[in-house]
């Protein structure tokens, strides 16, 4: 049994998105950020950094192992199951490289974006753009590589996709309601997100936690 604490966030998303697609069982401890329940004693042992998601597998290679940070929890679960990351070294790298690519790039651009739009105390001209600006860039990089692939590392669906799933549905559209529809149309990317959101697991895994 795998204990997971999350929250409705894009990173928390990857967690309960692969657990339910690698039809895991699981035990949801709903964890509040806005109520800074990941700061707490109790969750602070088991994620140092305070950060969601992070999980309990006590089913692990030598008993309970704790696992956070989104990425690293996709390349567990990946692991453990044997899915959603290939074996073979050329296709496996392929995944690695959008992978990494979404927890250095996308997903901090986007939510530094987030950051100085909504929450900064001030307005930060040169912050509000630099964000929203790369995080464009970034979205364009992506849409471009959709239109060589069915999916961000190839032919198949893969846990690059899961990163980048909640993340681009999120930052497309808060960026193309801050640019007021001057945000190109990224069609590849709106392809790509109405197929990987028609996948059942995918439905379930955005859902969580029910509160």
């Amino acid at each position: 049994m795998i204990d997971l604490y999350t929250w409705a966030t894009p990173n928390g998303h990857k967690a309960s998105i692969m657990l339910e697609e690698c039809a895991l069982d699981y035990t949801v401890f709903p964890t509040d950020i806005g109520k800074g329940l990941q700061k707490r004693a109790e969750f602070l042992a088991i994620n140092p950094n305070g950060k969601i998601p992070a999980l309990v597998d006590h089913d692990g290679p030598s008993g309970d192992i704790t696992i956070f940070e989104s990425v690293s929890i996709l390349l567990y679960l990946a692991e453990k199951t044997g899915k959603f990351l290939p074996e073979k070294s050329e296709d496996r790298y392929r995944v690695m490289n959008w992978l990494i690519w979404q927890a250095a790039n996308l997903g901090p651009m986007m939510g530094q974006a987030f950051h100085f739009y909504h929450y900064a105390p001030h307005r930060v001209p040169y912050a509000i753009e630099r964000y929203r600006d790369e995080s464009s860039r970034l979205l364009s990089v992506m849409d471009n590589q959709l239109s060589k692939s069915a999916y961000l590392a190839g032919d198949d669906y893969s846990i690059a996709d899961i990163a980048s799933f909640s993340w681009t549905k999120f930052g497309l559209k808060f960026l193309q309601e801050e640019t007021q529809g001057k945000l190109p149309d990224m069609l590849h990317i709106q392809r790509w997100l109405t197929e990987i959101s028609k996948r059942p697991a995918v439905q379930k895994g955005v859902c969580v936690p029910d509160v």
